[in-house]
């Protein structure tokens, strides 16, 4: 009964292998968003201090919100693949148990590993995604900032 326990583990254990792979793909989204919101504040200051390209400045700024907002997807796809491979080795992992005894404990242990993991994942998505809101709205005020400055001094 116990090694017929370990072989539905490992059974709806498989998929969560690719949770890995999603995981390093939120890893490198959020650095790169990190690495946006960077350059955002550099060119901000740039602006703010007065630099006097401030056109080409305003066009890298659409280039970063672009590139924010490709990321907001890529987090929301992942999250949906990492939520699905969740919910896939939950639905092996419940298909796979049919001893009552061991059913409660297993479900109650692994199956709610599972479904905090789909949680976190979608939370994270949803931090991911205000992050990438609140860089876009710091590139909009520093875009309208300098347009007005200069239409001042003509």
């Amino acid at each position: 009964m116990l090694g017929s326990a370990v072989e539905k583990i490992q059974l709806a254990l498989t998929p969560v292998f690719l949770l890995t792979a999603v995981a390093a793909l939120l890893n490198v989204f959020s650095t790169r968003l990190g690495r946006v919101a960077d350059r955002v504040d550099l060119l901000s200051g740039d602006l703010q201090r007065g630099a006097a390209d401030t056109e080409f400045l305003s066009a890298q700024l659409d280039f970063l919100r672009t590139r924010s907002l490709i990321l907001d997807v890529a987090v929301v796809l992942a999250t949906v693949g990492g939520a699905a491979t969740c919910a896939a080795a939950l639905v092996l992992f419940l298909g796979a148990l049919s001893d009552a005894d061991v059913r409660a404990l297993l479900l109650g242990l692994f199956g709610g590993a599972i479904v905090f993991t789909i949680t976190a994942l979608v939370t994270f998505a949803i931090e991911m995604i205000m992050a990438g809101r609140g860089l876009r709205v710091v590139v909009r005020h520093h875009q309208k900032r300098p347009t007005k400055a200069i239409k001042n001094s003509e």
